[in-house]
């Protein structure tokens, strides 16, 4: 694939390969809440006839390569070629480059670990409804650097030794993306979308059995190779188009098995919303 057919891949399904939902549509018009950045309204748009999406909170906006530096914050167009590739929508381009530039320092550099502890990534996910007593001994905290800036996010780890970040400002993963599963000897698992929503019901209480976090809809295929054996599996998806999709394969696959909890939260986007929601109250 080059440049040229790598710039027409849809913005929207570059999105969806990262788990990224869109909150409404109007025709060819797609609404986003910004996707590396803290919103409750959408305000991030996509335009799916010309391509193009634009950011109406930061002002900015552009083609497939301009979305991938402000995932990664960085101008360097190697590296967004390598992030929008990351994403599972398409292999690397094939570019024409002197020697010298051809080894560039890859997305995620000089990554290191240590348990969660930074007051900044405590209070954003304070601000989410989750307090430290669950935070601290699900995430970690995760250092990185990207084209020599460095940078900090919440850390969750999944099956393969990826990591999903998150942090006010950014949600992604270092590679290799996978599902997270927690195996407690129960007969019973139950499905969240993202790791917010399990850090969401570990808050309200309500898991009392293994857990499995798909980290994006598109693992839906290895969720469900881990899930044979279950006796019910229930599934806390969001309640979107992708989460009913999402519970329509498990259903398919599983039958009666599978359980949609999402009534708890019918009035709420996910369980995360739903957990604010109890809080404000």
């Amino acid at each position: 694939m080059d440049v040229r057919q790598m710039r027409e891949i849809s913005i929207a399904d570059f999105l969806n390969a990262m788990g990224i939902q869109p909150q409404k549509q109007k025709g060819g018009i797609l609404w986003y809440n910004a996707p590396y950045r803290t919103e409750r309204t959408p305000s991030f748009k996509v335009d799916t006839n010309k391509n193009v999406w634009f950011d109406f909170g930061i002002g900015k906006g552009g083609d497939i390569f301009d979305l991938a530096g402000e995932f990664i914050g960085s101008g360097d167009f190697l590296l967004r070629a390598a992030f929008i590739a990351k994403s599972g929508t398409c292999p690397l381009p094939v570019l024409k480059q002197p020697q010298k530039n051809r080894e560039r320092e890859p997305a995620f550099e000089d990554i290191w670990v240590r348990p969660l502890q930074d007051t900044r990534l405590l209070d954003y996910l304070e601000e989410r409804g989750i307090n430290a007593h669950v935070i601290i001994p699900n995430c970690e905290e995760i250092r990185y650097r990207v084209y020599g800036k460095r940078y900090y996010a919440i850390g969750f780890r999944n099956n393969a030794g990826g990591l999903e970040l998150r942090n006010r400002f950014f949600k992604g993963c270092i590679p290799p993306k996978d599902i997270s599963l927690k195996r407690n000897g129960s007969d019973v698992c139950a499905v969240f979308e993202g790791f917010m929503d399990y850090l969401s019901a570990m808050q309200l209480g309500i898991i009392t059995s293994d857990w499995l976090v798909l980290n994006s809809v598109s693992n839906v295929e290895k969720a469900v190779k881990a899930l044979q054996g279950y006796e019910r599996i229930e599934c806390f998806l969001d309640n979107d188009e992708a989460g009913r999709r999402t519970f329509q394969r498990l259903h398919n696959c599983f039958g009666e098995k599978v359980i949609d909890r999402s009534s708890l939260y019918a009035d709420y986007k996910d369980l995360n919303d739903y957990l604010l929601s109890q809080r404000q109250v």
